[in-house]
């Protein structure tokens, strides 16, 4: 089953939440390596279990952020909305609202289709 399509504005108004299998690691340097399962579409998964072990469905993947991106995966708290994540990252590194907009929430989509963060709506 699809998610809703969300407009832009409900969109900015969600709030993105860690998933809770993926692990941190803060490097010495200051970034973050981040390890996930890997995830795939129901349908290719089922045709994968007929074929592999279970134990090889759950194979961990990597991903190093950079310093932008760790700086987002920072603000990420589960509590606040992507806009006030862009409002924050645009104050940090005196950008233009709209660049801020764009790259946050690239970097964050990025981070759902790879299953590392999802977006819970907030309703009231």
């Amino acid at each position: 089953m699809n998610p809703p399509h969300l407009s832009r504005t409900d969109a900015l108004y969600c709030v993105p939440v860690r998933n809770p299998l993926v692990l941190e690691n803060r490097m010495d340097s200051g970034v973050i390596l981040l390890s996930y399962p890997e995830t795939f579409k129901p349908w290719f998964a089922g045709i994968l279990r007929k074929i592999k072990k279970e134990a090889e469905l759950r194979r961990m993947r990597k991903l190093q952020l950079d310093i932008l991106g760790t700086e987002v995966w920072d603000l990420v708290d589960g509590k606040s909305t992507v806009m006030e994540i862009i409002d924050l990252f645009a104050k940090l590194h005196q950008l233009y609202h709209k660049e801020a907009e764009i790259s946050v929430i690239q970097f964050l989509r990025e981070l759902g289709r790879r299953g590392i963060v999802g977006m819970k709506q907030v309703t009231g």
